[in-house]
């Protein structure tokens, strides 16, 4: 073996964190390292493990980080996450909210001391973070008046990805009207510019701002108040497209109601939706994929039909998130146990992480760190609401996912 291919070999078996640092070595090894042939080697060879958080998206009272997975292989760090979240605004700020987390992006609502409204997107591995210019008429009235309608939300955050790269990303406003329309406003990373665009909606008299979107494939996916169908518009190839109105795969089975409400969120690389039903001797757990965005059930595979029998001892467990690289893990919260139970559905095997003990590995090799998870848990429970009662949905959190690959923050050319 040459000694090229020997560094090769080395270098392609280190963490992202030290292959950051190898690439100020040389020019020859920066070369290497930001060569195709060596990301997709990288990236076979850390196809199930990555650092990740479960991140709270209401406004900052606790903590964004409710739970973190770090020392896994893809990263190797050290510190959870949601550590790197650290935010230096140009000025004091009195209100920090997280309103998405998408490919390693972050997007954020910031308010200064004297109640100035600012939007920042950042790449929280490289402390990256690009202010949104507002358009002239945005004052901070204007934004105030809209934050607080409720058909109002500046969460969307979605992005384009060549090979495991951002390489774009679109911040997107919406305002739902009652005649079957929606406006979306539209930041680029491409233009630097702001557009307007009018979007048939059929649903949109039915959508309120506490439903956060989920972004996917430059996707995003609200819930509609409608509790058996979401919204669905892809902000990169739908300019002249209506809504997708996506109905859940149980939507006919009226006799046997799911527990909770109904919500989605992301794991491989698709949208994920699940559901306990039963009573409490004889609860089942479904996880369904979105394979087409169609009407039917086509639409909609059965990943998972699995028993919580052997899960009663824990009582009620509420549905949190899915795995984001393994859709056969469920992550559970158990309020009696106050704990966070991980379940995988193949194996049945389930492990159960309180807050009061020390770190320790979880299923998919990564360590788990909480972080005011049992008090955020409370403040919240009143939302896990059974479908019959009309409570909100289960939409509480988002799941920031490290990139598998490293990237910097897109900025638009100057003009």
């Amino acid at each position: 073996m040459t000694i090229p291919e020997m560094i090769f070999e080395v270098l392609v078996r280190l963490p992202l964190k030290s292959l950051a640092r190898f690439r100020s070595v040389c020019k020859e090894w920066k070369l290497l390292i930001d060569s195709e042939f060596f990301r997709d080697r990288f990236m076979s060879l850390n196809s199930s493990s990555v650092s990740w958080s479960i991140i709270q998206t209401r406004p900052h009272k606790l903590t964004l980080e409710i739970l973190g997975h770090h020392g896994c292989k893809t990263w190797g760090l050290t510190r959870s996450p949601g550590s790197l979240v650290s935010f230096f605004a140009e000025t004091t700020i009195r209100k920090l909210q997280v309103l998405a987390c998408t490919d390693g992006l972050v997007l954020l609502y910031v308010e200064s001391s004297h109640g100035t409204p600012m939007y920042y997107v950042g790449n929280p591995l490289f402390q990256e973070w690009f202010r949104i210019p507002l358009r002239p008429k945005y004052t901070s009235q204007f934004v105030e008046r809209l934050r607080n309608y409720e058909r109002f939300n500046d969460g969307g955050l979605v992005t384009k990805m060549q090979s495991g790269i951002v390489v774009s990303y679109k911040v997107v406003w919406l305002i739902a009207h009652a005649f079957a329309r929606v406006d979306f406003g539209i930041y680029s990373s491409d233009t630097g510019e702001w557009e307007i665009r009018k979007v048939p909606c059929l649903h949109s008299a039915f959508w309120f701002s506490h439903h956060k979107p989920i972004a996917l494939n430059g996707i995003l996916h609200w819930l509609s108040n409608l509790t058996g169908s979401f919204v669905a518009y892809d902000f990169y190839g739908g300019h002249n497209d209506a809504c997708s109105i996506m109905y859940f795969p149980d939507i006919a089975q009226d006799y046997e109601l799911p527990r909770f409400r109904r919500t989605i969120t992301t794991s491989e690389g698709s949208i994920v939706y699940f559901n306990v039903f039963g009573g409490n001797a004889n609860r089942r757990l479904r996880v369904w994929k979105l394979v087409k965005y169609t009407d039917g059930p086509e639409a909609w595979q059965l990943m998972w039909e699995v028993s919580l029998a052997s899960l009663i001892k824990l009582g009620v467990l509420y549905p949190v998130v899915m795995h984001p690289l393994k859709s056969e893990i469920i992550y559970l919260w158990s309020r009696i146990k106050k704990g966070m139970v991980l379940f995988n559905l193949r194996t049945h095997k389930f492990s159960l992480h309180k807050e009061s003990e020390d770190e320790r590995k979880c299923m998919d090799g990564c360590t788990l760190s909480f972080n005011w998870c049992n008090e955020y848990m409370e403040t919240v429970h009143r939302d896990f609401s059974p479908s019959f009662q009309g409570g909100p949905n289960l939409l509480l959190a988002s799941q920031y996912v490290l990139p598998r690959w490293l990237h910097r923050l897109p900025r638009p050319q100057p003009s």
